[in-house]
């Protein structure tokens, strides 16, 4: 009788592994019940300050940042004007469109996203994945951001996003935002 070569053994594991993180993951609605609630238009709408860094596969930061975002609301419409400044001296801008679809769904977009966006908000928490070209080492790559919200009783929101590519996360982005005037 044949035994399985090491090769053979490592794709079965690779498999099996794989399999079981398709099925594992919190999803939005599962914070339905949690306060305080979090409306992205209610938060977002006037002027808000973030603070944030991007660090790599390894947890070394590669990058600081701040963000200013101005916030206006036109009927079921939010616009996010970010305004970067990173600690090197770097500058860039991002303009959010959000359009509320009903209570918890929105769709948004952004000229450095491709696509259209669906994001959804339950209790306390705000989630949205989309694809985003970032410049890196001289190249643009695209990676697929995972990008999760937290309201904190303090008025305080978390938010950590995931930057993966071919499924591996690559690094990840985490940002405090504060609405102190």
């Amino acid at each position: 009788m044949r035994h399985p070569s090491k090769r053979h053994r490592l794709w079965a594991f690779a498999l099996l592994v794989l399999a079981l993180t398709g099925c594992a993951g919190v999803e939005v609605e599962d914070y339905a019940g949690s306060e305080p609630r979090l409306d992205i238009a209610e938060y977002f709408e006037g002027e808000t300050r973030a603070w944030g860094m991007v660090q790599d596969y390894s947890g070394e930061v590669q990058r600081r940042f701040t963000v200013d975002i101005s916030g206006t609301v036109e009927g079921d419409t939010l616009t996010l004007d970010e305004h970067f400044t990173y600690a090197n001296g770097d500058t860039d801008r991002r303009v959010w469109t959000f359009e509320r679809v009903d209570e918890h769904r929105w769709i948004g977009q952004a000229s450095d996203v491709e696509g259209k966006v669906e994001a959804k908000q339950y209790g306390h928490v705000f989630h949205m994945n989309y694809p985003l070209e970032v410049a890196v080492g001289g190249r643009n790559l695209t990676f697929t951001m995972d990008d999760w919200m937290y309201l904190q009783p303090d008025g305080k929101l978390i938010n950590r996003t995931r930057m993966s590519k071919l499924g591996v996360t690559l690094g990840e982005v985490t940002l405090t935002f504060d609405k102190s005037p």
